[in-house]
């Protein structure tokens, strides 16, 4: 039996977390008339642009962000905190954006933004949950070990170290892959003098 508008909104906003987006909405046939009436009637309240969620709905100011700006992706301090490498929540997070693109809205609202190059920007990226449970595009965690070595100017010593260390203690930790990165990244030296160290 086909589904009802109404139903595919709420299905929707079931399967995500009580969050909802009008391109979601559109991309299953549904005008945007019937979706902001649909907003309206459910007391949706707007998250961003072209963003709703529902009252009981936790907060999730990753998604927020992403659903706003989709060619980010989350690395270095808040991809620490995504892949369990950290214990806080970083009160900034910190985004990988294309060389060329304008980050403006991002570093007004206090975001710390990264750029790199079209050629590397895909590597070890991948999709994980946000501590509300939605999905995010981040790096993996190697990516992530390089990004933090390539930015360690603007990264708290401490902060690489215990990355670093409870990395190595991960039965998932993948060196080859690590130095692979570490090398198309630049931070090769850096990488395999600590690992030397900490091994």
């Amino acid at each position: 039996m086909k589904k009802t508008k109404t139903e595919i909104l709420n299905a929707l906003l079931l399967e995500q977390n009580g969050f909802l987006k009008t391109s979601d909405a559109v991309g299953n046939g549904i005008s945007k008339t019937y979706f902001m009436d649909f907003v309206k009637k459910s007391g949706l309240i707007r998250a961003a642009h072209g963003l709703y969620k529902s009252r009981d709905a936790w907060d999730d100011g990753m998604f927020v962000i992403q659903v706003r700006y989709p060619e980010i992706v989350f690395s270095h301090e808040t991809a620490l905190y995504l892949l369990k490498l950290a214990d806080r929540e970083p009160t900034n997070y910190s985004v990988t954006m294309k060389t060329g693109k304008n980050a403006t809205g991002l570093t007004n609202q206090g975001t710390k933004v990264y750029k790199i190059r079209d050629t590397l920007f895909e590597e070890g990226l991948t999709t994980m949950p946000s501590p509300a449970g939605n999905t995010l595009r981040a790096y993996n965690a190697e990516r992530t070990i390089c990004d933090l070595f390539r930015s360690r100017r603007n990264v708290e010593i401490q902060t690489l170290q215990s990355a670093v260390k409870e990395y190595l203690r991960r039965e998932t930790k993948n060196i080859p892959q690590l130095l692979r990165y570490a090398k198309g990244l630049s931070v090769e030296k850096a990488v395999r003098w600590y690992l030397e160290a900490l091994l």
